[in-house]
């Protein structure tokens, strides 16, 4: 367990929500006005199935999953400034966003084998974080399963009219074709996290009709009275 001064100095921040409410502007917004890391733990799940995918095979099994997974070697970066996500030493940060990638990923994050072999390396990359300045991580189930002890739980919601305009800017598609993929992840997500439910003892926060910048101040306020000083 971190000490107390470990523990403010080197914070972890666990921000979850559904698709398109913000969690990875706010994120990155946070980690460099509090200078620590940042883990996308999205991006981990995007390259694993890249990694299925490529490797050609059966999504319905995970244990084929975990054999791709073990022969590949996956990275992903957690500073501000480069946040990548390499698949054998090559760079993925476009293909990991693909149309092919996007839906395949659920099935394969469905898998709970394929959950707590990344969750692993969630947890340990956290770790680590914690010895150099802290870290912000977010994702769908952080404050629940990955970080129950992060020092700040922050579900970070909006409603669907803004998260389909946010996903849509973000990706280059429409409004409307956004929000039916929307509910598509909701769903196939809720299977084995709550995009939906915000954990326990965390602070929600409607980013609807607030900037980034008026997010990120909320963020660092609450910071502020658990006396970690940004």
């Amino acid at each position: 367990m971190p000490d107390t001064d470990t523990k403010k100095n080197n914070p972890v921040v666990a921000i979850d929500g559904p698709s398109g409410a913000g969690k990875s502007t706010t994120a990155k917004t946070l980690a460099t006005a509090i200078g620590a890391g940042y883990l996308d733990t999205g991006a981990m799940y995007r390259a694993a199935t890249l990694a299925a995918l490529d490797a050609e095979v059966d999504l319905s099994s995970a244990d084929e999953i975990l054999s791709a997974l073990n022969e590949a070697k996956l990275e992903i970066g957690t500073t501000v400034e480069d946040p990548y996500a390499r698949l054998n030493g090559e760079s993925v940060d476009l293909e990991i966003r693909t149309e092919r990638v996007t839906a395949a990923v659920s099935q394969v994050a469905g898998h709970k084998k394929v959950r707590e072999h990344l969750i692993s390396e969630q947890k340990a990359a956290i770790n680590a974080a914690r010895k150099k300045g802290g870290i912000v991580v977010e994702g769908r189930d952080i404050a629940e399963v990955v970080a129950p002890e992060a020092d700040l739980k922050v579900y970070l919601t909006a409603d669907e009219k803004a998260r389909a305009s946010r996903r849509a800017l973000e990706i280059g598609a429409t409004a409307s074709d956004t929000a039916e993929d929307i509910k598509r992840r909701d769903k196939a997500d809720s299977k084995t996290t709550k995009p939906m439910e915000a954990a326990d003892g965390a602070h929600v926060i409607d980013s609807t009709k607030l900037s980034v910048v008026e997010v990120v101040a909320k963020l660092l306020a609450l910071l502020n009275d658990r006396g970690i000083d940004d």
